[in-house]
């Protein structure tokens, strides 16, 4: 008897935690907080949201996030791709409808993003198109620079690491500090150079999965968990990577909600 109740106590136990994964955590949309000192970017507040990976028929997801976002009142909105999901066009919400729902994005200075891998297994060009039609400025490989209150700000991209060239270098051409620096993996971290004020990253989506003591099991990265997620700081550098909005491969999530960035800048004390 004692065994039988052991054995249907672990069934609800292990039902009830498949329940929670598929289903509620992934839909536990949070704000993740950061305060970064830089004299040169005090005062400014951005939204960092990426790795959305709509899904079909998931047009009301997309208007949870784009509202989200939109209650920050953010400054610069800025993502690092993966817009759409899966390895084929039935795997995901059209390109074009994606970018038309993100296009209600409001932000005083302008969205601005790069490219991920599921965007480039896609079509990349038809994706950025679609985004810059829909007024969300896509960076790979080149940089931009933002007027606010007198001061010129750089937003720079990479492309991806999976499906394009990477080239930081490239990247930040003619930019002056303060940049700040988009890139779908984390990995492209230890190339950044140090003039770049800030890097903000995705595609680990923290793991997905994170278990107690042990920490992620898959990532994506080369190097696992130590660029999973949350801010890192490297020999005077700092990185941002986010948890990300949607999933990948497993629809689950647990231990590892998904997230949009608010990153606001102060004076050094």
């Amino acid at each position: 008897m004692k065994q039988k109740l052991i054995i249907i106590l672990s069934i609800f136990i292990i039902l009830g935690l498949s329940f929670y994964c598929l289903f509620i955590e992934p839909e536990n949309l949070k704000v993740t907080n950061y305060t970064i000192q830089d004299d040169r970017l005090s005062g400014l507040k951005v939204v960092f949201a990426s790795d959305f990976h709509i899904k079909p028929r998931h047009e009301k997801q997309l208007e949870k996030v784009v509202t989200l976002i939109n209650k920050q009142e953010a400054d610069i909105v800025l993502s690092a791709g993966d817009f759409v999901n899966g390895h084929t066009k039935k795997s995901t919400m059209p390109a074009s409808d994606i970018a038309k729902g993100l296009g209600k994005v409001k932000s005083k200075y302008g969205f601005y993003t790069t490219l991920g891998n599921h965007d480039g297994w896609y079509d990349r060009k038809t994706v950025a198109k679609e985004l810059e039609a829909n007024g969300i400025k896509v960076l790979e490989n080149h940089n931009t620079s933002i007027k606010i209150d007198k001061r010129k700000i750089f937003i720079a991209g990479v492309e991806d690491m999976m499906t394009g060239e990477p080239n930081v270098y490239l990247a930040i051409d003619k930019a002056k500090s303060p940049i700040i620096l988009l890139t779908h993996t984390p990995d492209m971290f230890p190339k950044v150079p140090y003039e770049v004020n800030l890097t903000l990253a995705g595609h680990t989506h923290g793991g997905q999965v994170r278990l107690p003591i042990i920490g992620s099991l898959f990532t994506a990265s080369d190097y696992h968990d130590k660029y999973a997620k949350g801010l890192i700081e490297e020999d005077g550098r700092k990185m941002i990577v986010t948890t990300g909005i949607g999933t990948s491969i497993l629809p689950l999530r647990f231990n590892c909600p998904p997230e949009i960035v608010v990153i606001k800048f102060e004076k050094k004390k």
